[in-house]
């Protein structure tokens, strides 16, 4: 295989070359490859006699812009075989050429880098920007929202067109408002330099672009930034951290207890409610209280939210192997089967000293008993049919009458517990979740009894002033009113 030599042509005039360049590209006039044509070094060069060979049709020939470089690449090494090749590109070789990169990851080609002057330089410069301060460099064509950090200088390079432009302006839009300043450079470093200000909303329709555009993103103030994620954390780091509040400072994990479930509970009357703008309220207020006990974490020097969302990552990737593995799950029931496999495996020799530890004895007590009922079931202590768990449901109350009539509490309340037991295994046996089915109950009093104080409003009254011969008629107009329950 013979060698390529990738030539870089610097980001504007003829001028940019150095002297060496420019002799080899003259000596070579007939046999050089350029990626584009587009490139003024280019047209000064073919004025003088070079004569190059553009892969510009390979663009226009492929939709997708890696299927173009691995076609540019393709070409190389074929030309190679039977000869050295010299290939020139824009910039410098080494700044955002995805061709060059392709090259040099064969083990078995030789390529040599020579020359190029990087146009960045010339950005910075036409930007009177200095990237110290902190600085991204995006492909304009390929690039992920989540990757951006605004509080840097941006740059996109490679916005070819007012497709791409508007891709940008789209992803941006998401974060930024639509009068955030942005600068379009073309041809940075040529005597065709362009320095055009405008807004965000602006940036596809308010100038030109082509193959020698780069776009500018100021630096966002943070206080534009709250919906990102390092902003909570700031926060919560300031009200726990020397002048803050002091309620937030005197906090512990213990005090706080309560305050997470409380939030959880307001989260599923939202979900209950189909109210998508209390669900975003109500998730925010668990995950303050998420965020206050990492805080805690942190500032007792245990742990901090890295280490949180590290555990919870790998967990996710580790169980489930169908989707990060080569494990495959035809189903739920396969997905399931295979977390509880992994999670034993996770374990190791440290198993629980009974099956019924992996339920949390602060889980309210119907969900509680649903969970150890369907921990022992895995090991086949259950019932096989639903009739014999209707028995045990009347074998139960009939025993908690029984202590009714001797009039003993204590065994009353011991009875009366079995008797609900019993009713959470009858709901599970019928694939019945009694959390939810007691709630639905619960919200269908509500609304009933709510349907009666408003009958007593328009007869002048309160509920207070009727019987309960009359209440129960008050509540069979609202069964009535509210058939649908």
């Amino acid at each position: 295989m013979n060698k390529i030599t990738v030539i870089g042509l610097g980001a504007g005039d003829l001028d940019q070359l150095s002297l060496g360049v420019y002799r080899k590209l003259k000596s070579h006039s007939d046999n050089i490859f350029v990626r584009t044509l587009d490139h003024p070094a280019v047209k000064a060069l073919d004025e003088e006699g070079v004569t190059f060979r553009s892969f510009d049709k390979v663009y226009e020939q492929n939709d997708q812009f890696e299927q173009v470089y691995e076609s540019i690449v393709q070409t190389l090494i074929e030309k190679a075989s039977t000869q050295d090749v010299m290939y020139a590109v824009p910039g410098h070789p080494m700044l955002a050429e995805r061709t060059v990169q392709l090259l040099l990851e064969r083990e078995d080609l030789e390529v040599e880098l020579q020359g190029g002057h990087s146009y960045l330089d010339d950005v910075f410069t036409a930007l009177k920007i200095d990237p110290i301060e902190g600085f991204q460099f995006i492909d304009a064509t390929a690039f992920k929202r989540e990757e951006l950090q605004f509080q840097n200088h941006i740059v996109f390079c490679q916005v070819y067109d007012a497709m791409i432009a508007s891709e940008v302006k789209l992803t941006l839009l998401e974060d930024l408002s639509p009068k955030h300043p942005a600068v379009v450079v073309r041809a940075a470093g040529s005597r065709e330099e362009e320095v055009i200000h405008v807004t965000l909303e602006e940036l596809d329709r308010a100038v030109k672009v082509d193959n020698l555009t780069s776009v500018y993103i100021a630096p966002a103030d943070k206080e534009k930034l709250n919906h990102q994620f390092f902003r909570l954390r700031e926060v919560i780091r300031d009200l726990r951290g020397p002048g803050g509040c002091p309620w937030d400072q005197k906090q512990t994990h213990e005090s706080l207890r309560k305050y997470l479930i409380e939030e959880a509970y307001e989260f599923i009357d939202a979900v209950n409610r189909l109210d998508d703008e209390h669900m975003v309220e109500e998730l925010g207020d668990v995950l303050l209280q998420v965020m206050l006990h990492n805080q805690i974490g942190e500032d007792d020097g245990f742990f901090t939210i890295d280490d949180v969302i590290q555990s919870v990552t790998d967990k996710m990737i580790r169980r489930h192997p169908h989707v990060f593995g080569e494990v495959q799950a035809e189903d739920a029931e396969q997905v399931l089967a295979n977390w509880e496999e992994i999670k034993k495996q996770e374990k190791g020799d440290q198993q629980p000293e009974s099956k019924l530890d992996d339920v949390p004895q602060s889980f309210p007590a119907m969900l509680q008993a649903e969970e150890l009922q369907k921990k022992a079931a895995k090991v086949g202590f259950d019932w096989d049919d639903v009739e014999s768990v209707k028995d045990k449901v009347e074998e139960e109350w009939e025993e908690f009458l029984e202590a009714q009539k001797k009039n003993d509490f204590e065994e009353m309340e011991k009875e009366f517990g079995d008797w609900l037991f019993a009713i959470v295994n009858l709901a599970r046996h019928y694939k019945i979740n009694g959390e939810t089915a007691l709630q639905r109950t619960n919200q269908k009093f509500r609304s009933r009894f709510s349907s009666m104080e408003k009958q007593a409003v328009q007869a002048g009254k309160i509920l207070n002033d009727y019987t309960l011969d009359e209440l129960e008629e008050l509540w069979v107009k609202a069964k009535l009113n509210n058939k649908g329950e």
